[in-house]
């Protein structure tokens, strides 16, 4: 077999060998007999120990020439030896050992080098350089040093023959050559040299101790000779390196555990198991488990090839404890004593206070920053007008606009909608952040604030994209709740039963216990006990005992947030807060709930869901009639043209308003209704408006003024009536007070007589008049867009999304 230098990285390698290496690059090494039979047993893989050094074999090894030469160096033919001298003379010789082992100094005569140490060299040459010169200075280093040849062989992973530098030792050799093989013993690496053993090395001396002082320097001809691997156990459980330890000779118990590095602090201190190979007495083999208790005479015993050491984890038990959790201060286990009794644990209301309650109230004290950025202007745009149409629409930037209120951004109610105003408190005890999510979710009414551009302003701004900028406050204070209250009226302990190791729950009224001292509730604990104390967000209360913020905003005499009495309702909230004021339109009052925000939209997300689930199925019926690629493209665009219906549909976010029904031009208390009141309610009532809204495909869709005695069909002729767009049987009037009157159920009745443009309209509302759309079988069911939207009270903004 050919030899050759490789001078790129100074190894001299078989060819054979290279070419090998070369076509099978690092690859995991396949699991051994003994690791599949740990791992069935344990259930995982245990590695072998030491394997991973060598998981990522260096193509090239860097012979070490740069390494400091230390004193005891022996010198040979092929190193090179550097003179420096200076003074009465000055020279500097690059001398390299010939095969005779000698040097040629000019001048001063040719010596022989071989065999002598580093360090001796230079007292040696300045007494050979004192015969001649005088009044000098000499040093003596040793520059390019000379490489070596070694064989590896037995279980190695690359076996062959390496040419390394003469300041390699074994171990360098070893890490050279990739290590042992997957059958290669770690534990008993031999060199031999001139047909004798000189070193029995130890890999597990350097890998768990860091011990290199056996390590032997290499010489040419060296052979490092790796045997076959010896006996192995595996070490699993509780211990601080689990893994398959190779043994070299009869380790005992305590030893292979020190091999692990020693149990855990967790490991049981009482017993281990070991698992190992019987052989019965008609020769067969069985595996049988061993119970050895951890004392010094058990842990002295030998172990055997293929034993498994199971160390096992101590169970985490507490006695003489207690725990107490939940909605309390210091939650935690605690010693227990004899007579203890829930009231030692929580000994007043103070340690129901929890550490993220007092968080929250520090952080209202706050400073806040004085100004913030406003939202971006809106841009008006002018679109291609069709003939004799004009309908210049605000565009609102995409980060700028809510769902709604971007989708349909002329339409005005009349009705004030204050974008920034805060939703309250929920029972989520939702952040400041989270609330003004809320609030925008909520902006789509159709009672939006929006920029308008009468037709005066078009004349001025002529054509073209413009900007109009409009107000934007951002909210600086909130009063909501901080945190959960607690619930006094229910606590409970959890026992176990020692006899029968079950679960029992010993409930107690925690109020009674902690503020009335009643020692009846003041229960008994026992060694084991779990307390919990919970809050109204743990488990919801009665509603006279909820703590219930309600927002009043507009015209009120005292605008703000309440904390509402037990069983207090809206009217006698509203009489509270000193009752309305003169120019309260409570026709267009809107008042919102949290919980019928949650109820709204989860109804809105099935019908989505059931939508978009149609669409599938018969996006895929058509797709299997299609006879031609004109007709496949006709579908897929339908189809396309559905699916992203759904998309926009997906957007609408519920507002959770309620609609009040209260009779038109009705301002006095009285007409509101006794409804009960939850936590997170808003109530706001806007002035009278001046103005009704007609958007949509007519041929002036703007905002006119509210003219008394004036009907739907009067204020249609005002705006032009419906363009040659329009869909004139689905024209519909959303209301100031969020409720939908439509012309294809009111003339439909039997007296229909044109009922729909009879309509008296109000302060505030809006008529709609939608365009026509290419209706398919699939969507039949979206034409009634005032049933669909006003069932959700999603306004009149949202119904743009089918356009």
């Amino acid at each position: 077999m050919s030899v050759y230098r490789d001078d790129a990285d100074g190894i001299d390698r078989t060819a054979g060998l290279r070419q090998q290496r070369s076509s099978q690059p690092n690859k995991p090494q396949t699991l051994t007999e003994f690791q599949v039979l740990v791992a069935g047993s344990i259930g995982r893989i245990v590695p072998v120990y030491g394997a991973e050094l060598f998981a990522n074999v260096p193509d090239t090894f860097a012979p070490v020439q740069r390494l400091p030469v230390m004193p005891d160096y022996v010198v040979g033919p092929g190193d090179e030896l550097l003179i420096r001298t200076w003074g009465q003379v000055t020279q500097n010789l690059h001398l390299t050992v010939d095969r005779s082992g000698s040097v040629y100094i000019p001048q001063v005569g040719e010596f022989r080098v071989a065999g002598m140490q580093f360090k001796q060299l230079q007292d040696f040459f300045k007494s050979r350089f004192d015969r001649v010169y005088r009044n000098y200075d000499l040093n003596v280093n040793l520059g390019q040093l000379r490489s070596i040849q070694v064989f590896i062989t037995g279980e190695a992973r690359r076996p062959g023959s390496y040419t390394v530098s003469s300041l390699s030792s074994l171990v360098n050799a070893v890490f050279a050559c990739g290590g042992p093989g997957q059958n290669g013993s770690l534990r008993h690496i031999l060199l031999k040299r001139n047909g004798a053993t000189i070193a029995d090395f130890d890999l597990y001396d350097l890998l768990l101790k860091g011990d290199k002082s056996k390590d032997t320097n290499l010489e040419t001809g060296d052979v490092i000779y790796f045997p076959a691997i010896g006996p192995q156990v595996a070490v699993v459980g509780s211990v601080h390196v689990p893994a398959i330890y190779e043994l070299r000779g009869r380790e005992s118990v305590a030893e292979a555990l020190s091999l692990a590095g020693g149990v855990s602090a967790a490991a049981s201190t009482s017993s281990l198991e070991i698992e190992r190979t019987d052989t019965q007495t008609d020769g067969r083999s069985t595996r049988v488990a061993i119970d050895v208790t951890m004392n010094r005479t058990a842990l002295a015993a030998p172990l055997k090839n293929a034993d498994i050491v199971r160390v096992r984890a101590e169970a985490a038990r507490f006695d003489k404890t207690v725990t107490l959790r939940g909605n309390v201060a210091t939650p935690g286990r605690f010693a227990w004593h004899e007579g203890m009794h829930v009231r030692d644990l929580i000994p007043n209301k103070e340690s129901l206070l929890t550490t993220d309650y007092w968080l929250r109230r520090e952080q209202l004290g706050l400073p806040v920053a004085d100004f913030q950025p406003m939202l971006p202007p809106v841009k008006m745009e002018t679109p291609p007008n069709q003939p004799g149409q004009t309908n210049n629409r605000p565009v609102i930037p995409q980060d700028a606009q809510t769902v709604s209120s971007g989708l349909f951004p002329q339409l005005t109610a009349g009705v004030p909608n204050d974008t920034n105003a805060p939703s309250g408190s929920t029972a989520q005890y939702q952040s400041l952040a989270a609330s003004n999510e809320l609030d925008n979710g909520s902006k789509g009414e159709q009672a939006g604030k929006v920029a308008q551009v009468t037709g005066a302003e078009r004349e001025m701004l002529g054509s073209g994209p413009h900007l109009v900028t409009t107000p934007h406050f951002p909210i600086e204070t909130q009063v909501v709740r901080m945190s959960p209250d607690i619930d006094w009226s229910y606590a409970v302990v959890e026992r176990v039963d020692q006899k029968t190791l079950t679960t029992r729950l010993l409930p107690f009224d925690l109020g009674a216990a902690v503020l009335n001292g009643d020692e009846g509730a003041n229960i008994a604990l026992e060694p084991g006990d779990v307390i919990t104390i919970f809050s109204d967000a743990d488990i919801r209360v009665p509603r006279a005992q909820q703590t219930k913020y309600v927002r009043l905003e507009g015209e009120f005499a005292h605008s703000g947030v309440y904390s509402v009495l037990p069983g207090e309702t809206l009217r006698q909230l509203v009489i509270r807060a000193g009752g309305l004021t003169d120019q309260a339109y409570l026709y267009g009052s809107q008042f919102s709930r949290e919980s019928t925000r949650r109820e709204q939209q989860q109804r809105l997300d099935e019908y989505v869901s059931a939508l978009s689930y149609q669409i599938e199925i018969g996006a895929s019926n058509k797709a299997s009639s299609v006879v031609s690629a004109q007709e496949a493209a006709t579908v897929g665009a339908s189809v396309s043209s559905q699916r992203e219906l759904v998309n926009r549909l997906r957007e609408i976010k519920a507002t959770g308003r309620i609609v009040l029904h209260i009779e038109p031009f009705k301002s006095d208390i009285a007409s509101l209704p006794d409804l009960p009141l939850e936590d997170g309610d808003r109530f706001v009532v806007p002035p009278v408006p001046s103005t009704v809204g007609i958007v949509g495909a007519v041929y002036d869709s703007n905002s006119f003024v509210y003219l008394a005695h004036k009907h739907a069909g009067d204020y249609l002729r005002t705006a032009g009536g419906p363009n040659r767009n329009a869909d004139r049987r689905q024209i519909f009037i959303i209301r100031a007070d969020g409720s939908v009157v439509s012309r294809q159920y009111l003339d439909h009745t039997l007296w229909s007589n044109d009922k729909f443009n009879q309509q008296a309209i109000y302060p505030g509302d809006t008529i709609i008049v939608p365009e026509q759309l290419n209706k398919t079988t699939l969507l039949r069911g979206l034409t009634d867009w005032s049933a669909v939207f006003s069932q959700f009270a999603l306004g009149a903004a949202a119904i743009n999304l089918l356009r």
